[in-house]
């Protein structure tokens, strides 16, 4: 069975077949950091890093983007309250965006583009727009015309004429149609501000996604991926936008993931109804919960509790059980099970790769472990041997497709907090702060934690 992905924009599973014979391009929107990381940024990038290890193991060279918006009114916002320069709010999350994504076993990114740093591409494709009618300044901003785009709003199923219904121009907005949306904002006092052909200002967000994906993966892509909840306005944005200046389809597939529920509601910023990462960091394996957030299919939503992932917790270690029972982690990678125990073994692989070539149906290739798990676990109780461990090699390899068991028995978890206090020694150490960098050190050495500083960066021991 070849590979079957949902597309959310022909609302049907479609063979894959990438734009380039051998290569894959992916492009995740990423967080805007005004905040912390939550437990919806960590389900949004392990659907991506799902994918992304998928495709690796069918043999495809991939190449990931994840992006951050460091700039927009949020950030700026909390800058100002908090009495720094926005640049400190925005690299301060995203650093514990990266302290996070590595401890759940999210592989890096090949790029992490920021707005900020990519504003020539960004002035380039706005001026794309404007050149080719789809795009007009006014009053210092530069507006999409919405109405140029005649399929606009087929992502999202959304008829133009009624979302225009009830749609307003707000006051000192220069648009003609209540639908455009803004390319460039022209600056305000104090804001940072960058040169334009249309005056000082800063990027849009939809805009930076659309130049950033362009810049890293070309102008047609394979893979385009976010959460559900920027179907709209912000990929169908993406979509005109990009369109509209390349005359080309700009992704092949649009995946977008389901989003995570607090007791039946979605989280949301706008309510406050947020789980950070460090408080789950803080209180559960990283492990067992990157296998919670597997577990359920990456389109569905999932409700996230301290409850179900004490369940999951369980669940997780009846799964590991025989990798630690048979050691499974020191088994020769080419080991092979025999008999009747290696029919089991061929089955189950068979499953889960067919689970995962239905659109990467997590759930389903994780309910096909835990039943090569209780061949595997039966089979060591009666004594199985060498065959037995060789089977949970198997079953080892197989989850490591989906990035679990990465952690062997006895291997060093560090807490959030720790986590953190290496992570602000590194930034002084970058900044050349040895005083704050040796207090840093010097808090680890009393928590018991030794730090040896090497090319590959910070290790860490006990004392």
């Amino acid at each position: 069975m070849a590979l079957q992905i949902y597309d959310t924009l022909t609302r049907e599973k479609r063979t894959f077949e990438p734009v380039v014979a051998g290569r894959v391009g992916m492009y995740v929107c990423g967080m805007t950091v005004q905040d912390k990381p939550h437990v919806g940024h960590i389900r949004a990038s392990l659907s991506g890093d799902l994918m992304r290890r998928y495709l690796l193991h069918l043999g495809y060279e991939v190449v990931y983007v994840y992006n951050f918006t460091d700039v927009d009114d949020k950030i700026i916002e909390r800058a100002e309250r908090e009495g720094v320069d926005y640049q400190a709010v925005s690299q301060r999350n995203i650093d514990a965006y990266l302290r996070y994504a590595d401890l759940h076993n999210i592989a890096r990114a090949t790029h992490y583009p920021l707005a900020t740093r990519h504003i020539g591409e960004i002035l380039a494709l706005i001026q794309t727009l404007v050149d080719k009618g789809h795009a007009y300044p006014g009053g210092g901003d530069v507006y999409f015309d919405v109405r140029s785009k005649a399929d606009y709003g087929r992502l999202s199923g959304r008829n133009v004429d009624d979302m225009r219904s009830g749609a307003r121009i707000e006051v000192g907005e220069a648009k003609r149609d209540p639908l455009d949306f803004a390319l460039w904002k022209g600056a305000k006092p104090g804001e940072p501000a960058w040169d334009s052909p249309w005056g000082r200002g800063r990027p849009g967000w939809h805009i930076e996604c659309s130049a950033m994906s362009m810049k890293y993966l070309g102008e047609h892509f394979d893979i385009h991926g976010g959460g559900q909840d920027l179907i709209f306005p912000h990929h169908e944005n993406e979509i005109a936008q990009s369109e509209a200046a390349t005359g080309k389809p700009f992704a092949n597939f649009w995946t977008e993931n389901g989003m995570v529920n607090l007791g039946g509601e979605k989280m949301s910023k706008s309510t406050g109804r947020l789980f950070f990462i460090e408080d789950i960091a803080a209180q559960a394996d990283a492990e067992v919960v990157r296998y919670y957030l597997l577990a359920t299919h990456y389109r569905s939503p999932i409700d996230f509790s301290h409850e179900r992932l004490n369940e999951a917790a369980v669940a997780y270690q009846r799964l590991r059980g025989p990798l630690e029972r048979a050691e499974a982690w020191s088994v020769p990678a080419d080991a092979v099970a025999g008999g009747e125990l290696g029919a089991a073994v061929a089955e189950g692989r068979r499953l889960f790769f067919e689970a995962m070539d239905d659109d990467f149906n997590s759930a389903r290739a994780i309910g096909h472990l835990f039943d090569l798990s209780r061949h595997v676990n039966r089979a060591l109780e009666e004594g199985a041997g060498a065959p037995g461990r060789a089977a949970a090699r198997a079953l080892l390899d197989l989850g490591a497709v989906l990035g679990l068991f990465w952690k062997p028995p006895g291997q060093e978890s560090w807490d959030a907090e720790l986590l953190a206090m290496v992570e602000a020694r590194e930034a002084a150490r970058r900044a050349r702060n040895w005083k704050e960098a040796d207090a840093l050190r010097d808090r680890l050495l009393e928590r018991g934690v030794l730090v040896e500083d090497g090319p590959a960066g910070p290790r860490l021991k006990r004392r």
